[in-house]
């Protein structure tokens, strides 16, 4: 039933006529607070998909944004544990807490 409904909807010409707009418009870019102190916010990102290498395949990079020093962890997996752990073991112990990540 689904699928007949799709092809319907896809096919009817008033259909596609007066389809409302999925796509939100975009708005003005806002500019990003600079940070008063290093490692007080922290940009995190993670790259995947690499080859394994030392059983590992997942890399976090995390970035202070006043200064732009960055640190790099490898993972086995990005779970919320495994994350946890390895922020506290580099940023935290190094730097301290961050206000914002």
């Amino acid at each position: 039933l689904k699928g007949d409904v799709q092809k319907f909807v896809a096919e009817c010409m008033v259909c596609q006529q007066n389809k409302g707009e999925t796509v939100r418009s975009p708005s003005l870019l806002q500019n990003l607070s600079i940070p008063s102190q290093w490692w007080e916010e922290v940009s995190m990102d993670f790259i995947t998909g690499l080859p394994k290498s030392e059983g590992k395949n997942v890399i976090m990079v995390m970035v202070d944004r006043l200064t732009k020093y960055y640190n790099f962890c490898a993972l086995v997996h990005f779970a919320a544990s495994t994350i946890a752990t390895a922020f506290m073991d580099t940023v935290q112990k190094l730097h301290g807490t961050p206000n914002i990540i």
